[in-house]
């Protein structure tokens, strides 16, 4: 691990005054000396100790006063604090009376431990997963360098990669709580250096990888997440979140689902479903949503919706069994709002 400097923002005005790199800038090598957040940390301190991040100088944002409150209006809906726990997110009561979707992915989200230590505004902006990024040995696209190694016909190790999107990089977002906040159209309140403050709703703050192979935010250098805004679910709103590890014990998704209906009787009036690991960013399937809305809850419609969701899939050389996966995934999480 190299030798870094260490600073304890005491607002946000003065953690923008410090910062002159997102991690993104830092790992693209486009910053000189890069001074960068440090939330939670568990992420940053992943890629510093495996010699791939060097910051000159580490932001603490953990501790800046009023970034770690949870509200909820009825009427306003759900405001979370960029620096809320994950354990925060899971233990609180509103959220799991409103939003059941995000209680569930919440308590599907890493070990007891990392939710303790994890934030919010930290989990959704984590690097995508990808061995072959977060290696040393592999200068990939996502690294500027030329080549998805994971794309490879004879070599590619590409088990748990994107089946969705997956053009120049197949790397996937890990965030099972932005599968979940995307479903609920939930938006991010980002405020830069000169105090302006804009509120990004959660489909465009993740960049896919046709517009920029080297970032998955919109996030700037001079730029941090606040609070995250959840509106109020609408009358007869029902949720649900299914994820697929490899293990029983905790895993990084091979594809999770969040699904988020205003229904009537048992016939689905909208109808809004994210997939999570699908893609290099959350992915929300409007072929999906277009199948089940309008249409009974049952099993031929859920099962047509899930097929309409895979039609555009891609998969590649090994993880071809993520298709019948998503449809399984998706049909069970439209069939638990019936």
């Amino acid at each position: 691990m190299n030798k870094f400097s260490w600073h304890e923002a005491k607002s946000v005005e003065d953690a923008l005054q410090q910062v002159n790199s997102t991690v993104s800038e830092a790992l693209y090598k486009s910053t000189d000396k890069p001074v960068i957040f440090k939330s939670g940390g568990i992420d940053v301190f992943d890629w510093i100790k495996e010699g791939l991040l060097k910051p000159e100088k580490i932001i603490n944002i953990r501790n800046i006063p009023g970034l770690d409150k949870i509200t909820y209006d009825k009427k306003k809906g759900l405001s979370i604090g960029s620096n809320v726990s994950l354990a925060e997110i899971g233990s609180n009561t509103e959220i799991k009376s409103h939003y059941l979707a995000l209680h569930e992915a919440v308590h599907h989200a890493a070990t007891p431990q990392l939710r303790n230590m994890s934030t919010l505004g930290g989990n959704l902006a984590q690097r995508n997963r990808c061995w072959y990024f977060r290696s040393t040995d592999h200068d990939c696209f996502r690294k500027g360098g030329y080549l998805c190694f994971a794309q490879h016909s004879e070599t590619g190790e590409n088990e748990n990669h994107a089946i969705i999107d997956n053009g120049s990089c197949v790397s996937i977002h890990a965030s099972s709580i932005a599968t979940a906040l995307m479903a609920f159209n939930a938006s991010v309140v980002i405020v830069n250096d000169e105090g302006e403050k804009k509120e990004v709703p959660m489909d465009d703050f993740f960049v896919t990888t046709g517009k920029d192979v080297s970032k998955e935010t919109i996030l700037q250098s001079k730029e941090i997440i606040t609070e995250i805004i959840v509106p109020a679910p609408r009358k007869n709103t029902k949720s649900s979140y299914i994820k697929q590890v490899a293990r029983e014990s905790h895993d990084w998704s091979l594809g999770d689902v969040a699904v988020v209906m205003e229904v009537s009787g048992n016939t689905c009036r909208s109808a809004s479903i994210v997939l999570g690991a699908a893609a290099p960013t959350p992915y929300r399937s409007i072929l999906a949503q277009e199948a089940i809305e309008n249409k009974a809850i049952n099993n031929e419609n859920a099962q047509s919706a899930a097929k309409a969701a895979m039609s555009i899939a891609r998969p590649l050389s090994k993880n071809g069994y993520k298709v019948p996966m998503f449809k399984s995934i998706i049909k069970q999480a439209i069939l638990e709002n019936s």
